[in-house]
C-alpha cells in the first residue's frame, strides 16, 4: 500500500526540520585565536604541545641526511648521496622542470620567464655562487629566496640534491682549467 500524499509531505518536513537541528551544534563552535585562554581543556590553554616525534609538514625528519641541508648546525659541505652518472641525470632533467625557466639551461640566469619581464635570479656562475656551502643550495631549492618560492612540497629531498649535484656540475663546466683533466686525457686533448 503506497503512503498517501499527506503523510509523504509531513515526513519529508519532519526530516528536514530532523536534519536542520542537528546543525544547531555548527553555530555556536568556539573560535579561539592563538594563545586565547580556552575552557575545553583542563589546564585552560587553547594551543597544544605537539605529541612527541611530530614533524611539521615540509621539515625534514631528525637525523634524516638525505632531506636536510645541514649538518651539526652548519651548512653541508658535501653530498649525503654517491654522486653517480645516474643522479647527474636525473638531476638535470629535474633542473630542465623546475629551474631551466627562470634560471635558464645554461644557470647564467636568463631563462624564458626572465626574457618576458621576471626579475633575474643571479648566475650561478659568480664566484659567491660557485662558493655555496651544496646544503645551502639544497636549502634554497627547498624554502625558496627573494622572489623564488620554495619547491619543498614538489620536489622530493632526494631529487633536490640531483639538482644540487647537476648544478655543480653546470658550474665547473664553465669553469673547468685543462689542469682539472687527467694526465692521460690531457695529452690525448693536447695532440694534434
Amino acid at each position: 500500500m503506497k503512503p498517501s500524499a499527506p503523510f509523504r509531505r509531513a515526513l519529508g518536513a519532519l526530516l528536514v526540520w530532523g536534519a536542520l537541528a542537528g546543525c544547531d551544534n555548527m553555530q555556536h563552535q568556539e573560535n579561539v585565536r592563538p594563545y586565547e585562554p580556552s575552557k575545553f581543556f583542563a589546564d585552560g590553554a587553547s594551543a597544544r604541545t605537539p605529541p612527541p616525534q611530530t614533524v611539521a609538514r615540509g621539515d625534514p625528519a631528525p637525523g634524516d641526511p638525505v632531506a636536510d641541508g645541514r649538518r651539526g648546525g652548519a651548512w653541508a659541505a658535501d653530498f649525503p648521496l654517491p654522486l653517480t652518472h645516474g643522479l647527474l641525470e636525473r638531476g638535470a632533467g629535474r633542473y630542465a622542470i623546475y629551474c631551466a625557466e627562470c634560471h635558464g639551461a645554461d644557470g647564467y640566469g636568463q631563462g624564458i620567464v626572465v626574457r618576458r619581464g621576471f626579475p633575474a635570479p643571479a648566475s650561478f656562475h659568480t664566484a659567491a655562487a660557485r662558493a655555496e656551502p651544496v646544503g645551502q643550495i639544497f636549502d634554497v631549492i627547498g624554502r625558496g629566496s627573494g622572489v623564488m618560492y620554495g619547491f619543498a612540497d614538489r620536489i622530493a629531498p632526494a631529487d633536490r640534491w640531483a639538482i644540487v649535484a647537476y648544478l655543480r656540475a653546470l658550474q665547473r663546466s664553465q669553469h673547468a682549467a685543462l689542469a682539472d683533466v687527467p694526465a692521460a686525457e690531457r695529452r690525448r686533448l693536447l695532440a694534434p
